[in-house]
């Protein structure tokens, strides 16, 4: 009898790297029908354009590098690169932004790193903030959600918003909702950071109908709906969980201490968890199994560090979320994790 010798890992079973990233893509579903319910028809055309660009661009740089594009496009890390990036964009973002930013991401966040598994950086984040250092504007212009607007916008008001700028009544996104409590188009966290940096207090800022709630309107919901999906990636072990519970576990406690000192600066720590990015980074975004990190205890020590990093831009920094800017800088640290937290060998600890 032969015996057949293979490197590890040793598996009973071949993986699917495409199975995989499609389990993340239905596992987004929840997370993108809330955004659906809030903001309307916004949220599919970001979605469907920043995929349709990401695939695209993939196979067209692919073409370029004559490699195989089938293998590539059917592994589907084009496809949850749009769709994460479709899902962090404004829902009535113009159309170039999607188109801009998606092809940014697999062009300079992948393809030019040498494709799968060589690229440092989360491709969807690195356009991301691309399209918000650059067109801060669009980046930053939330829509209302559509339970506190008098008119909500349909399907044609939606297209016509996204493409040319204005509704079929020749109305901009700025108009619709300007004389909602003369809030005009941002999110809680934005609300909230401009009324403190205007010199109202915490209480002030939170008395308007776009933080009603116990984390800001329909906010929460979205972040529950995210929370959930990634629950799932945990237990199927497509997530590794360490990762989403450090970064949570740290905004948890900086939020926490921070509202304990100062209650009426300071906003507590279920506003920083149910709000903005908060789950859709967690579990999808600093999850990505190429550039975080490896080691058990680089991973947690990963999550940490995107938590610490997101409180204290949104309290501290000039931009309101911060979850792309942190996931980019833990992406530069992950290797050095990878070196410190290396696990020592059985028999190879150091010498008393």
């Amino acid at each position: 009898m032969s015996l057949a010798y293979a490197p590890s890992p040793h598996k009973s079973k071949a993986e699917n790297l495409g199975a995989f990233m499609r389990q993340v893509v239905w596992a987004a579903v929840p997370g993108a029908v809330a955004l659906f319910w809030a903001f309307g028809w916004g949220v599919v055309f970001q979605v469907w354009m920043c995929c349709f660009t990401a695939i695209a661009t993939e196979a067209l740089v692919l073409a370029l590098r004559r490699r195989p594009i089938r293998p590539a496009l059917t592994d589907c890390t084009a496809l949850v690169t749009g769709v994460l990036l479709g899902l962090a964009l404004p829902p009535y973002a113009p159309w170039w932004c999607a188109v801009f930013g998606s092809g940014f991401a697999i062009l300079f966040g992948k393809q030019v790193y040498g494709g799968m598994g060589f690229n440092p950086f989360n491709p969807a984040m690195l356009g991301y903030v691309l399209l918000l250092v650059s067109f801060p504007v669009q980046m930053t212009i939330w829509a209302t959600p559509l339970d506190l607007v008098q008119r909500p916008m349909g399907l044609w008001d939606g297209l016509s918003l996204v493409w040319l700028g204005e509704t079929t009544n020749h109305e901009t996104l700025v108009s619709l909702h300007s004389g909602i409590d003369a809030w005009t188009s941002a999110s809680p966290l934005d609300h909230v950071k401009t009324q403190l940096g205007q010199g109202y207090s915490l209480s002030e800022a939170l008395d308007t109908p776009i933080a009603r709630g116990f984390s800001g309107f329909s906010w929460e919901w979205v972040n529950l709906a995210f929370g959930l999906g990634g629950l799932y990636l945990c237990v199927r072990k497509i997530a590794d969980w360490r990762i989403p519970a450090g970064m949570l576990a740290a905004l948890f406690v900086l939020a926490s201490g921070f509202s304990l000192t100062d209650s009426d600066r300071y906003t507590g720590p279920i506003f920083q968890l149910f709000n903005g990015a908060t789950m859709l980074g967690a579990f999808f975004i600093a999850t990505d199994p190429v550039t975080a990190a490896t080691t058990p205890r680089g991973r947690w020590l990963f999550g940490i560090g995107i938590g610490v990093l997101v409180y204290v831009i949104r309290t501290f920094g000039g931009y309101p979320d911060g979850m792309a800017f942190a996931v980019l800088l833990m992406n530069l640290a992950a290797p050095t994790l990878d070196y410190l937290t290396i696990p020592t060998a059985y028999g190879h600890g150091e010498e008393p």
